[in-house]
């Protein structure tokens, strides 16, 4: 885009590519392949190429920004995942204090998390925060690293005496991390918009794996450490070495011929762009306006889902016969199940696009149902004492409502990230990608503040 020349990529030549000008008569229809100097044999093979990407092979660029989608949620899901390290190991209220801070945790966590998130991939659309593509991505992540570093570190202290400093300075570390977050998820989705829809697919996609792997990681560390201590420290390094992964395969991607032919098409556009005689201001409005359909579809998946998860589906407790223990319970009847689902259905929009984009918003808009359903669930804040009858006291076939809001929150976000930078015009689509991002981010934080109502329903 013409005036926003701080996203064009910094590995690409900025010479132009060369053009033939015939000097051959109208009438004369010279055969293409002949040429004394076989310069339109050559052209033909530069103008093909441009036309016709290559492969990607090995799906290189596919599995490159899946690690990134899994990158961009991996602090927030790694900090909801460990609710019981910091609920019940480090602020389990054993000393007296005025303030229980274990209580609304999750809530209080999500807020904190979400207004910087938000906040940031709002700005990160308009100003170009931390300079080019490269400089956000790469700085934003050795933030995350360094924030991820000090909660470890907080991990391996013992706060008994002083419950109320850690809870503060744990919060400011989730407000940082998320500051960094918002403008590195903001930036990939820009950033994979000029490429084929399926890999906006793969950063969703992505995100989903993310948080499978983070609750498949705590399991693990529970098991083989008895310590909750040392759990914690090698759950969040796990975090730490991902994201270095992240940070490397970055620079892999402008190696790449797939992503370079991807990349030169996007340069292309913002130099003939650039080239008229009247400068391209970036049309925020009407990109709003012609994508607002699938912002609105994502925006209400995520505020759907985040509306019940996590706050009130790890709340749901259940009876004393069923097949899984207390332990284990809301591990996997909540964190495993719904990230374990919500991957496959971000999979299947790898091979399924149904319904098409004029009609997404009708499963979107009945997903609502999942809010009353899981609230008639057997949910009981805190031991609060609730005067709403318990209708689905059933653990299986909460289980299963379980599975279908899962699945349906990876399907249906996934098409509507994939659906809106293809309703504008090629060289706006970084923009589309960026307002799909901040559409996400602001239906979670929606999902979360209504999550504080919740308990509310349950007295009435």
């Amino acid at each position: 885009m013409g005036d926003r020349k701080g996203e064009e990529s910094p590995f690409i030549s900025s010479k132009k590519p060369v053009t033939l000008n015939p000097s051959w008569e109208s009438q004369m229809q010279p055969d293409p392949n002949i040429n004394g100097k076989g310069s339109v044999s050559m052209m033909s093979k530069i103008g093909a190429s441009l036309q016709q990407p290559p492969l990607d092979k090995y799906k290189i660029v596919f599995l490159i920004f899946m690690l990134h989608g899994l990158g961009t949620l991996m602090p927030w899901n790694m900090f909801i995942t460990a609710k019981s390290y910091f609920e019940d190991f480090k602020l389990n209220n054993t000393i007296k204090t005025e303030t229980k801070y274990s209580e609304n945790f999750m809530q209080n966590m999500g807020f904190a998390a979400q207004i910087p998130n938000v906040l940031f991939n709002w700005i990160n659309i308009f100003i170009n925060l931390g300079g080019d593509l490269t400089s956000r991505i790469v700085y934003t992540i050795l933030l995350e690293i360094v924030i991820l570093i000090v909660t470890v570190v907080l991990a391996m202290l013992d706060s008994y005496e002083w419950p109320g400093i850690f809870f503060w300075t744990t919060m400011c570390t989730v407000v940082i991390i998320n500051m960094c977050n918002g403008i590195y998820q903001s930036t990939i989705y820009g950033l994979v918009a000029s490429l084929p829809p399926k890999y906006t697919g793969a950063v969703v996609l992505g995100s989903n794996i993310s948080g499978c792997f983070c609750t498949i990681m705590s399991i693990l560390c529970s098991e083989f450490f008895e310590s909750p201590r040392t759990s914690a420290i090698y759950y969040f390094v796990t975090a730490i070495l991902v994201l270095l992964l992240c940070f490397d395969t970055y620079f892999a991607l402008p190696l790449n011929k797939f992503f370079r032919h991807y990349e030169m098409l996007s340069k292309q556009n913002d130099k003939n762009s650039s080239a008229s005689k009247t400068p391209l201001k970036v049309p925020y409005w009407q990109i709003f306006k012609k994508a607002s359909p699938q912002l609105f579809n994502i925006f209400f998946t995520f505020f759907v889902t985040l509306a019940v998860f996590p706050a009130v589906h790890s709340d749901i407790k259940r009876s004393d016969d069923f097949i899984l223990g207390e332990k284990y319970f809301t591990l996997v009847t909540c964190f495993l199940t719904f990230n374990v689902f919500a991957m496959l259905g971000s999979l299947v929009t790898s091979w399924i696009q149904w319904p098409k984009p004029k009609f997404l918003v009708v499963p979107v808009v009945l997903r609502v149902a999942f809010i009353p359903l899981m609230i008639l669930c057997n949910y009981n804040p805190n031991g609060l004492k609730r005067t709403l009858p318990v209708l689905i006291s059933n653990e299986w076939v909460y289980w299963i409502i379980a599975i279908i809001m899962s699945f349906s929150s990876g399907y249906l976000s996934s098409l509507g990230m994939m659906y809106a930078p293809q309703t504008v015009n090629t060289k706006y689509q970084i923009t589309a990608g960026m307002f799909a991002a901040a559409f996400l981010v602001s239906g979670i934080f929606a999902g979360v503040l209504f999550s504080y109502l919740c308990p509310l329903f349950l007295t009435l």
